[in-house]
């Protein structure tokens, strides 16, 4: 995440004031072998002090004796500049350092089990300074130390040493900060100072060490500057992955970090910024798992992302401007949380949506699945009563009263139940909707829950269907049941007035009217003549002449008949099954 951080703010120009000489495998062909004899770093050292650098430093670790004249050479070059000369701190096996146990100003100092120094003769005449940096799990150098402890020795970084001598002043040591140049430094935990890369390889001022040994180095390249003295040849071994670089020097580090200490602009992570991370990911996950529970829906998953992209946003803004704020531990601290508590609603909704599914398709078998749908999809529906025009079929068994009689109540339940299938088929096939079971009838309506031109046609069909299923059924049944039983089919077209009715927690749709009423009566006119069907002229003539009643069975009339309960007469025609009895 830092890494990503650094490279979406890009390359930066490096600050004017270090330049490296890089021992490079130019300089090598020139010598003739790796590494480079001291009489030729003397040499180097020479050329570059005479033109008056504020301080050479040598990142190269001189602790092995070599031929007695050149490091006689180069002690001598050494002791006529301002010279910093590197040292390495060694650690326990498999420790890249352990922090120093005390209360003090040094608490958390990297405790090195031992001090690699330099040759007394070098640190005699230069100044000695610890080069180890600090390096994540992936090996890109993340700090550098300021300061080091080994037993009661305490020793400066080389970048603050080098930084100390270019200001002329030795630094002061205060709790979580270095005080440098009439400047003050914050610093992490035990003293370490954030590295903050420029770009890659190069991006620092370099030259060959080939250019200082050929006589070509030009003044201004070093004058007043840092030169910082180290190792860029190919297998050299001194290279770490960085953002910008997999390959980047070690000496380009070490300049890096040289750099963001003289000009302060390094990355700031202190005990307070280590703070604001705790800080982070404790209210992170709160207020993502807040909005999860507080709105689970587009708008809401809309607001999460905004709040994750504002928090990213002000991380990286953070960055810009120093601020080496975590980006990993919210996310790692909001992540679990978020996941466990959204699944645990989506679980939770899933059972929800399955208990409301069973409870619709249990709904929907006291209710027309067609009404049910509608309602979902228009929930004002009949809100307040409507005059339509719809046509009206009852159906009704004849006989079965006395029958239930002498039948028990498993076979009246299981007689009821195959005829009320078999009437809900037919009326679904032909589009109609059942109102009401009515004992052992049923109310069938066709113009819910929108009328249309063809009611009337579907409802004829739906009486010719009915009856020849009915009589179906009839003929499968024992004969000494099947004698005993009949049905008669009434249908009408007309005006109804369809409404809800019932009370706050109970309603139930339903359609009333004179039209519903003389469709019941018709069932009585069927029987009286012996027909099947009865249905009013309304309904012939709404249904066309190419209904299904002209096209099968026998239809008589129009016959003038008196229907009880009303007064005058009505057309009405008779429909008969030619299937025989």
């Amino acid at each position: 995440m830092t890494d990503l951080r650094t490279l979406i703010l890009g390359k930066r120009v490096a600050p004017d004031l270090v330049t490296i000489i890089a021992i490079d495998d130019e300089v090598v062909r020139q010598v003739g072998g790796y590494p480079i004899a001291r009489a030729s770093l003397a040499r180097i050292v020479d050329t570059v002090a005479s033109y008056n650098p504020k301080v050479i430093a040598i990142d190269l670790l001189l602790v092995d004796p070599g031929p007695e004249a050149g490091d006689a050479a180069l002690a001598r070059s050494l002791g006529r500049s301002s010279s910093v000369i590197a040292a390495a701190a060694v650690y326990a096996e498999g420790k890249q350092w352990t922090a120093a146990e005390n209360d003090g100003l040094l608490a958390g100092v990297p405790n090195a089990e031992r001090l690699l120094l330099p040759l007394k003769r070098f640190a005699d005449v230069a100044k000695v300074g610890i080069v180890n940096v600090a390096s994540d799990s992936a090996g890109t150098p993340r700090f550098f130390p300021l300061l080091f402890r080994s037993g009661d020795r305490i020793e400066a970084s080389l970048v603050l040493r080098v930084a100390s001598e270019a200001n002329g002043e030795d630094p002061g040591i205060e709790p979580n900060r270095i005080s440098l140049g009439g400047r003050s430094i914050r610093t992490d935990i035990g003293h370490v100072f954030p590295i903050n890369f420029y770009g890659p390889r190069g991006t620092i001022k370099t030259i060959s060490a080939a250019v200082v040994l050929n006589g070509q180095l030009n003044r201004e390249s070093v004058h007043d500057r840092i030169v910082v003295v180290g190792v860029t040849v190919t297998g050299g071994g001194d290279v770490f992955p960085t953002p910008f670089d997999p390959v980047l020097p070690g000496v380009e580090v070490v300049s890096t970090a040289i750099a963001n200490l003289m000009t302060s602009d390094g990355l700031v992570r202190n005990k307070n910024v280590r703070l604001a991370d705790a800080g982070f990911a404790v209210v992170l996950p709160m207020f993502l798992v807040g909005l999860l529970a507080w709105r689970r829906s587009a708008f809401g998953f809309g607001v999460i992302i905004a709040v994750v992209v504002i928090w990213l946003g002000a991380n990286v803004f953070a960055f810009s401007n120093g601020i080496w704020l975590s980006a990993a531990l919210p996310i790692a601290a909001a992540g679990p949380p978020a996941i466990l508590f959204g699944s645990a609603q989506i679980w939770l909704g899933r059972r929800r949506a399955q208990h409301f599914a069973k409870q619709s398709e249990l709904l929907q078998k006291f209710q027309a699945p067609a009404l049910g749908e509608w309602l979902a999809q228009h929930p004002d529906f009949l809100s307040e009563p409507v005059r339509q025009n719809a046509a009206i079929v009852f159906i009704d068994l004849s006989g079965f009263t006395g029958l239930s009689e002498t039948l028990g109540p498993s076979a009246i339940r299981e007689l009821l139940t195959g005829f009320y299938g078999r009437v809900e088929e037919e009326v679904v096939a032909c589009g109609g909707v059942i109102m009401d079971f009515t004992g052992d009838g049923a109310m069938i309506l066709f113009g819910l829950p929108e009328s249309t031109p063809d009611d009337a046609s579907n409802a004829a069909q739906c009486c010719v269907r009915l009856s020849n299923r009915t009589r179906r059924w009839l003929a499968a049944l024992p004969a000494s049941l099947a004698s005993k039983i009949g049905f008669k089919i009434g249908a009408h077209f007309g005006v109804v007035i369809a409404s809800r009715l019932g009370g706050g927690s109970h309603q139930q749709i339903s359609a009333t009217g004179d039209t519903v009423n003389l469709a019941n009566r018709l069932m009585e006119v069927a029987a009286g003549y012996g027909a099947e069907v009865a249905l009013s002229d309304e309904m012939l003539l709404n249904a066309g002449r190419d209904c299904a009643l002209f096209k099968s069975g026998i239809l008589k009339g129009p016959l003038k008949t008196q229907i009880r309960g009303r007064s005058g007469s009505l057309a009405i025609w008779l429909w008969h099954n030619p299937l025989p009895q």
